[in-house]
């Protein structure tokens, strides 16, 4: 094999190796504790939802915004048991940016939790 074609093989299992890694890292998919967490995040109307999964663990999380106000619905499910389902109303719709912050510190806090148990 001539100098050419080692660095063509090579670069072609670099590019493999990165473009099946990367989509996983920014859709934030990384292996926690032997199980992936995938991360599912819907525009719902002028809220969002998300559904977090690892294995048999489910967390949701949905924000309504409504032009008088907004709810959030959080829910936790270990294979099938609720584990946690409240939900809280306020009195004025979420900005986008409240929306967006709220789903982002969501993720977070599911994320490390998972990484503690």
């Amino acid at each position: 094999m001539d100098r050419f074609q080692r660095y063509s093989t090579a670069t072609g299992l670099l590019m493999i190796v990165a473009f099946s890694v990367l989509p996983a890292v920014r859709a934030g998919s990384l292996p926690v504790s032997g199980e992936e967490i995938q991360i599912e995040v819907t525009k719902k109307g002028l809220g969002k939802q998300v559904v977090i999964s690892q294995g048999a663990r489910e967390w949701f999380m949905l924000i309504d915004v409504t032009p008088d106000n907004a709810v959030i619905i959080r829910q936790e499910t270990d294979q099938g048991r609720y584990l946690v389902d409240e939900s809280e109303t306020h009195d004025r719709p979420m900005t986008p940016g409240e929306v967006d912050a709220a789903i982002a510190d969501y993720v977070n806090s599911v994320k490390t939790r998972a990484r503690k148990q």
